[in-house]
């Protein structure tokens, strides 16, 4: 998607728009450095610094001053160049990066780019949200909430910052009425906003923190208050959903329609929430908004931060994916010792869909779990079509007239409105229709969310139909057809092929007169029932829409020495909390509950997750934690056959192939085994700026603008970068990479294997090595090319402990001629 413009709202600066042209929004970093690495030679201002994966000690004076210190700055840069009411400021950026935000002309900013002091201008680019039972699925209630003292104390004291759509406060998976009172965590510091309608706090214990942030989608002329509500109130669902997969409390009933759909729960109960609301229901977000939101949640002390956003395309403007203000933003976060998991991106099933890029992002690919949701629609001649209803059945011992929509009508007029969506029960004869099961079709209107499965429920039952039956006849390009709760008997036909059974069935049965009008309606079917779900063993498998490797370093989609994504989790037909508010999905506008699918629900869990392995072991570095997540997560489905992948066929119909990292990265989750790996791939700050000046083509001035660091090229190789994968893009002849792993269990003697795919052969040295509990030992993979088949070869490193752990690592490499 093309960059946008945005028109200048502002009359202030009207003046400035009739000399200057129109106004956007630029954010601009500047010389100094921010204060999570200001490390002194400024008379007057003390060191702000923190080693790496320390906290800022905001209370400090030394950061008071120098953060205003900061904010003058800014603003007489802006004062010295232009007149006031020219431009608006919008934000200053201090804490992880050095720069602000502001509303200028292109005229304005190409001042800017010249002006001493300035080191970067970059046009803002908008942002997307990348849209129980995965608790048992991941095996939680027994294999880890115990751990650490059950469910109730499962992320105590952990705040979790979540950079979304809002949250709505009083959902019950929210609330504290029914648990153990919150003490305060003096850890954190964050505010909390006040709803200007209700006046009510939006805080309560549980959600510790509630902001939002809007200066950018306002001055873009994008903001709507009346549906986007200035306040962190979630006018979308979104947020209020990936929040309480994360952190919702446990045992929530999921009810809708008079059924329970079982007992909802997030993956670390008793985990705090921090909002930071910069998304929202039309137009996405920008970056200024979420660099601010960003920037202000690892401010106020979070733990760990969860981003289901990412952008809409690669950055344009930039020379490298892994160095603009978001990316550079996530890396002082890390500095600050905060954990980050962020959606990969829906773009799948094809190659390099990547939004999430850089090595220090956990970037969350997602599977479909073990449940299915299936149904069935039995005809009076005896055929049986599988459908997906998530629906009581039709009465068991009778069987029901089938009526279709177009001959139900009270007006051929009315074809204008699609009478087959079934979505206006005003333009359909009710006594045609009452005790009869109603056929509708299934549009393209379906696709794009001006028609809902929910609309077609309440038309049904409005002209009080048996039930009804949605049929799709052709595959519009981004249908996906998932289960939708109905109260009513319904069912939808998703098989092109069953839609025609259907529909020759029905036409066979109904005599019409010479003018085609129905003389009488004789077809005859009955639903089944589709409120159980089917456990699978084939489970987990990687999501059709789920984001793919490999992953790229630039604009021109060149590939890069990195795996991404890292890990797997649930991300498809997740019920969660949701808004009432919330109008993002069309099915479940007004509910209290939803089940939807995106990576932005597979980035939550792997943050609940965290959250966990982070209260277990509170001095892990948010390298340590990742790696916990990677080395233990498993390849195999649950019936120990390897993982599938979706892939779309020739036909459109969905295929399953074999996966590999590119689809899953290290495997699908396990969070028992990752909180006690046996090893971890530790790396930090200095580690990633290594990686990012051993990169090839990125400038090295870019890196200094954003790191305010001299480069240091000892790594050598991008793929030294000690990740617990391993990716070669490029591999011309023999190339040794290094890695160092750190015992942090008791001391154990580790055998090393390697296989890899013919094309490449793999080597590993020392084939086994003793570690002391508390130390760290380096190991050499050592890749040879082959023969060249101009495509990806995969492996992995196996290390085997004598006191049971295992830890394995992706080794993915395309290998090329001297």
């Amino acid at each position: 998607m093309r960059l946008l413009e945005f028109e200048c709202v502002l009359l202030i600066i009207l003046s400035a728009f009739l000399v200057f042209g129109k106004a956007e929004i630029y954010i601009v970093t500047v010389e100094g450095e921010p204060i999570i690495s200001y490390s002194g030679g400024i008379d007057e201002f003390e060191a702000t610094a923190v080693e790496s994966d320390e906290k800022i000690d905001t209370t400090s004076e030394h950061v008071t001053s120098y953060s205003r210190h900061l904010e003058k700055r800014h603003d007489m840069i802006l004062g010295t160049l232009f007149e006031q009411g020219t431009y608006k400021k919008l934000y200053s950026y201090r804490h992880l990066i050095n720069g602000f935000a502001v509303h200028i002309s292109p005229e304005q900013a190409e001042t800017l780019r010249h002006a001493p002091g300035v080191k970067a201008v970059e046009r803002d680019w908008k942002v997307k949200r990348l849209t129980t039972h995965t608790p048992q699925f991941l095996g939680l209630p027994t294999g880890v909430w115990p751990t650490g003292g059950g469910f109730d104390r499962a992320g105590e004291d952990i705040v979790i910052g979540f950079v979304d759509s809002g949250i709505y406060p009083h959902h019950p998976s929210f609330a504290t009425h029914n648990s153990e009172p919150y003490e305060p965590i003096p850890k954190y510091r964050g505010k909390c906003e006040v709803d200007p309608d209700t006046k009510r706090n939006f805080c309560n214990g549980k959600i510790v923190g509630a902001q939002h942030f809007a200066q950018a989608a306002i001055a873009s002329g994008a903001f709507n208050p009346s549906v986007d509500f200035a306040s962190p109130l979630d006018g979308d669902g979104h947020g209020s959903h990936t929040a309480s997969i994360a952190a919702g409390n446990n045992g929530i009933p999921v009810r809708m329609h008079g059924h329970e759909f079982g007992k909802a729960s997030g993956m670390a109960p008793r985990a705090r929430i921090a909002v930071y609301k910069a998304l929202y229901r039309l137009f996405g977000g920008f970056v200024a908004d979420v660099v601010a939101a960003i920037d202000q949640a690892v401010y106020d002390g979070v733990d760990i931060l969860s981003l289901s956003v990412g952008p809409n395309s690669p950055p344009a403007a930039g020379k490298t994916t892994f160095l603009n203000p978001f990316d550079a933003t996530l890396l002082g976060a890390v500095k600050a010792g905060v954990f980050v998991a962020q959606a990969a991106g829906n773009g799948g099933p094809f190659p390099k869909t990547m939004v999430s890029y850089s090595p220090w992002i956990a970037s969350v690919a997602a599977a479909i779990d073990d449940r299915r949701y299936k149904n069935h629609l039995m005809l009076g001649n005896g055929k049986i079509l599988a459908g997906l209803g998530l629906s009581p059945s039709t009465h068991l011992n009778r069987t029901y007239t089938l009526v279709a929509a177009n001959d139900v009508l009270l007006d051929s007029s009315v074809m204008k409105y699609s009478p087959t969506d079934c979505q206006r029960p005003e333009v359909f004869n009710k006594k045609l229709i009452e005790g009869n099961i109603l056929l509708c079709g299934y549009s393209f209107n379906f696709v794009v969310g001006s028609s809902s499965i929910k609309k077609v429920s309440e038309t049904a039952k409005a002209l009080g139909a048996a039930g009804f039956v949605l049929c799709v006849e052709n595959v519009s390009p981004g249908a996906k057809f998932d289960p939708v709760p109905v109260g009513l008997p319904g069912i939808l036909i998703s098989d092109v092929s069953n839609s025609k059974k259907l529909i020759d069935y029905y036409n066979i049965s109904t005599p019409r007169d010479w003018t085609g009008r129905v003389k009488s309606f004789k077809g005859l079917g009955k639903i089944g029932e589709g409120l159980i779900p089917i456990l699978h063993k084939s489970a987990p498998q990687v999501a059709l829409f789920s984001a793919r490797g490999p992953n790229i370093k630039d604009f021109n989609f060149q590939e890069a020495d990195l795996l991404k994504p890292d890990i797997l989790a649930p991300g498809s037909l997740i019920w969660a909390a949701w808004s009432p508010n919330g109008t993002d999905e069309a099915n479940y506008v007004g509910e209290g509950f939803a089940m939807i699918s995106g990576t932005s629900m597979s980035a939550p869990h792997i943050a609940g997750i965290a959250a966990l392995i982070k209260q277990k072991h509170p001095h892990w570095s948010p390298a340590a934690i990742k790696s916990a997540l990677m080395t233990t997560s498993t390849t195999l489905d649950r019936a120990g056959n390897p993982l599938l992948a979706q892939q779309t066929s020739e036909t459109e119909a969905i295929k399953f192939v074999k996966a590999t990292p590119f689809d899953y990265g290290s495997g699908h989750v396990d969070p028992t085994a990752a909180l006690d790996p046996g090893l971890i791939f530790d790396a930090g700050y200095e580690d990633y700026l290594g990686f990012l000046c051993t990169t090839p083509g990125i400038d090295i001035h870019e890196i200094r603008n954003y790191t305010h660091v001299p480069c240091n090229n000892t790594m050598g190789k991008p793929s030294n970068l000690n990740t617990p994968s391993i990716t070669i893009s490029h591999l011309v002849g023999t190339q040794a990479v290094h890695r160092t792993v750190t015992n942090v269990a008791e001391e154990e003697t580790y055998v090393i294997t390697a296989r890899m795919e013919p094309s490449v052969a793999i080597e590993v040295n020392p084939p086994a090595m003793t570690i002391n509990a508390g130390t760290s030992r380096q190991f050499t993979v050592t890749l040879t090319s082959r023969s060249v088949t101009g495509s990806y070869s995969f492996g992995e490193v196996l290390m085997k402990g004598s006191r049971g752990h295992k830890v394995r690592i992706p080794v993915v490499a395309k290998g090329f001629p001297r």
